[in-house]
């Protein structure tokens, strides 16, 4: 697993998706190993998983650059590699996105674009989304409801004739906060979300699903039960079914 630029991408505990996804491994008896990445360092094509997680808008602005001078990323997912990105990494793996008035380019891995708004120009900007998501991911997934947090400015959408599917339609909260109340998109082995928690500790399906993008059909694993308590309770709090 790399774990991209933590000190820039690493603002709201995201890199634990990389601690869930070494011990899922291990607790099936496969070898697993977690190579963080300094900004300012090459990134490495060698790996199965890529991790990025969300920050603020200068470090998400030196990540993006840094990424596009080195497109190991972009290499190892044409080798079978998998990606999930959340908040700004998500918006980082799409075409462009903005920060600090200006728009910047991504990485062009999913074939989406990041504004703070896309009404008219006179438009109020739309309040950032902070709180509680709920989502109900995309039936091709397979997966079970997803929980977690978000905290974004962002207004994300599709480009037009744009492959893959959203994650998911949101229940509680904003996700993508556009008019199609999705969050997300995935395509192929590219996973892009909103969702903090960190995701993975949250939902180990999602977990299980990434891995399973790399080492195919994986034995069965349950719980943890401490998770189990805790999408229950955090589904009853939120009133969900």
């Amino acid at each position: 697993m790399a774990l991209i630029y933590p000190e820039l991408l690493g603002t709201y505990g995201d890199g634990g998706n990389a601690t869930v996804l070494v011990q899922r491994l291990r607790w099936r008896g496969m070898a697993a190993e977690v190579v963080s990445v300094p900004a300012g360092e090459p990134v490495p094509a060698g790996c199965d998983i890529y991790l990025l997680g969300g920050g603020e808008d200068e470090p998400q602005t030196l990540a993006a650059e840094g990424l596009r001078r080195n497109n190991a990323i972009a290499r190892a997912v044409g080798g079978g590699a998998a990606v999930l990105a959340v908040c700004a990494g998500y918006q980082v793996i799409g075409t462009t996105f903005p920060a600090g008035g200006k728009i910047y380019d991504g990485l062009g891995l999913l074939g989406i674009e990041t504004r703070r708004s896309f009404e008219a120009p006179d438009a109020p900007v739309p309040p950032r989304a902070v709180g509680d998501i709920v989502v109900e991911p995309d039936p091709s997934l397979r997966l079970p409801t997803v929980l977690g947090y978000e905290n974004h400015g962002g207004r994300t959408r599709p480009l037009p004739g744009a492959r893959g599917v959203p994650f998911g339609t949101v229940r509680v909260g904003l996700g993508n906060g556009i008019p199609a109340g999705t969050d997300g998109m995935v395509h192929g082995t590219v996973l892009g979300t909103y969702l903090h928690g960190p995701l993975l500790a949250q939902n180990p399906a999602v977990a299980d699903l990434l891995l399973s993008w790399v080492h195919g059909e994986l034995p069965p694993l349950p719980g943890p039960p401490e998770v189990d308590a805790l999408r229950a309770a955090r589904l009853r709090a939120l009133e969900i079914a």
